[in-house]
């Protein structure tokens, strides 16, 4: 275990959460998100991912245990959801729907499984056994605070792309999005 509050610990921890979360990696699914809805309720989703990553940090594994489900099945069933979220990005079609002025979107897919979905959490179990709480917490909160800033300034992000540059982006991430949703499957599938 580190120590209490070490800043190399919290840039570790930092570093990768922010490498599995991929915020910036997930801008076409985001503006995406943002084209289906209407908008992003930027402080909800980052709140709603905080949420479940606390809530994950702190009980995933009896969650889990609870409902008799292993790491290996959540994150087949996470990988099934991004799978889906990369067909839509690919084809051009509607697989979630939803009431654009709900703001559902910006609960499911993009708190979960987009920011807080089964790599995060399982990334967050992993680092409990190598970092002291605290350090953890603190790298949550900054992942958090970027993941804020990119949802707050999608529009502007958007403005910048272009329609042609999104659509180039939604169709080459929605195939590398297809492909990690594969990888995830398939590393998990035999470990059930």
């Amino acid at each position: 275990m580190d120590n209490l509050f070490s800043i190399k610990a919290i840039l570790s921890i930092s570093l990768i959460l922010f490498s599995v979360i991929d915020i910036l990696g997930s801008i076409p699914l985001i503006i995406n998100i943002k084209q289906k809805a209407g908008f992003i309720e930027s402080e909800k989703a980052t709140l709603v991912a905080a949420v479940i990553m606390f809530i994950f940090l702190f009980l995933g594994d009896n969650i889990l245990r609870l409902f008799g489900i292993d790491y290996s099945s959540f994150a087949i069933a996470g990988s099934i959801i991004l799978f889906l979220l990369g067909m839509e990005m690919l084809l051009g079609v509607h697989i979630f729907k939803t009431d654009a002025t709900s703001g559902s979107l910006s609960i499911v897919p993009l708190a979960f499984p987009i920011i807080a979905g089964a790599g995060t959490m399982t990334t967050l179990s992993s680092l409990r056994a190598i970092y002291s709480l605290p350090n953890i917490m603190v790298g949550i909160v900054v992942n958090l605070i970027f993941v804020y800033m990119v949802l707050r300034n999608t529009q502007w992000i958007e403005k910048k792309l272009g329609s042609g540059g999104i659509e180039v982006l939604r169709k080459v991430f929605g195939m590398i999005l297809l492909a990690i949703a594969i990888k995830l499957f398939k590393d998990n599938w035999g470990n059930n």
